[in-house]
């Protein structure tokens, strides 16, 4: 059973509450406040699921809020507040000052500020402290009638992406002794994994553009599938038209494509727009200063394909990550 099968076995039911405009599904869930909706998230992060134990604290606290920020973008909402839980092994003031110096850097940039949340002792494990434990829940709003979810893609739409893809899932090999970067590569990389860009100005200005939205942080072939599943269509790839970052451009053939395609932690934003909004989504993305691309289209059909320049569909192998389909 994997990480989607089990939500919808155990945790998905019909939502009978008028004040709940969008439920699970999507980054974002929506509640109906007038003429505004409330976009709420979580996200967990767990130490040796989500993060090594040896990554900068002020790096982290800046990730902590930037996954959940990034699920506000795709929603289109502009960040308001959050909420903060911690399991803590231990007490650190070092640490902590840090965590929350790059926590705080995030929110100030974002004007969201922190409303609350909890703290608890992580509990001993057998051999070691138990591990650190962090959980956000960040509101955000947008206009009514100007939200985007996975449900809207239609055949004949663009695919789009924000910026480069695969950066993080390369430095993640580094890091996990999976290859050997140089220096200067490795530090041009390592931001893309521990201090991710959410695409906060470009979800909003995708208002009444974007006919589906979502970002990209399993991968992009399987997040692509929540698009595909949601809409009810087909998404196609071209595998040559994915955006790649210089380092990794250089690495071995394959290497690059398949960190872009199936590497996750890229927290940039996946979305369909009508072919004839082309011009509309760049002057868009020039007024976020975000750069996009387009990667394909949405067709009839399900599920997501990829292909090469001749049209033949890849094999991509396991479209992205799932928590319980790993070690």
């Amino acid at each position: 059973m994997n990480e989607f099968e089990l939500i919808a076995r155990y945790f998905a039911r019909p939502v009978d509450a008028p004040w709940v405009a969008q439920a699970g599904g999507d980054d974002c869930a929506l509640l109906a406040f007038g003429d505004r909706l409330l976009a709420i998230t979580s996200d967990l992060l767990l130490e040796g699921r989500h993060f090594l134990h040896a990554v900068d604290p002020a790096a982290l606290g800046h990730k902590a809020l930037a996954v959940n920020l990034s699920d506000l973008a795709a929603a289109g909402a502009t960040p308001r507040c959050f909420l903060l839980a911690l399991a803590l092994p231990r007490v650190d003031p070092a640490w902590l000052e840090a965590f929350s110096a790059g926590l705080y850097a995030l929110a100030d940039a974002h004007g969201c500020a922190l409303a609350g949340g909890d703290t608890t002792r992580a509990p001993r494990l057998e051999t070691r402290d138990g591990p650190l434990t962090i959980c956000i829940t960040a509101l955000g709003e947008v206009p009514a009638g100007q939200a985007h979810g996975r449900r809207g893609a239609r055949p004949g739409d663009d695919l789009w992406v924000s910026g480069t893809l695969g950066d993080a899932a390369l430095a993640l090999r580094h890091l996990t002794g999976t290859l050997q970067l140089d220096a200067a590569a490795l530090a041009a990389l390592r931001p893309r994994l521990e201090r991710p860009c959410p695409r906060v100005a470009l979800g909003t200005a995708l208002r009444g553009l974007a006919s589906a939205c979502m970002d990209v942080s399993d991968g992009l072939v399987g997040d692509a599938g929540h698009i595909a599943a949601r809409s009810g269509v087909q998404l196609v790839i071209e595998a040559a038209a994915v955006p790649l970052g210089a380092v990794l451009a250089a690495q071995p053939a394959g290497l690059g494509l398949v960190c872009a395609l199936t590497g996750g932690d890229d927290y940039e934003l996946l979305f369909t727009a009508p072919a004839g909004q082309r011009a509309a989504v760049q002057t868009a993305a020039a007024a976020a200063a975000t750069p996009v691309t387009r990667i394909g289209s949405v067709a009839v059909g399900v599920g997501v394909i990829v292909v090469d320049a001749n049209g033949q569909v890849m094999d991509t192998g396991p479209g992205g990550y799932d928590h319980f389909t790993v070690p």
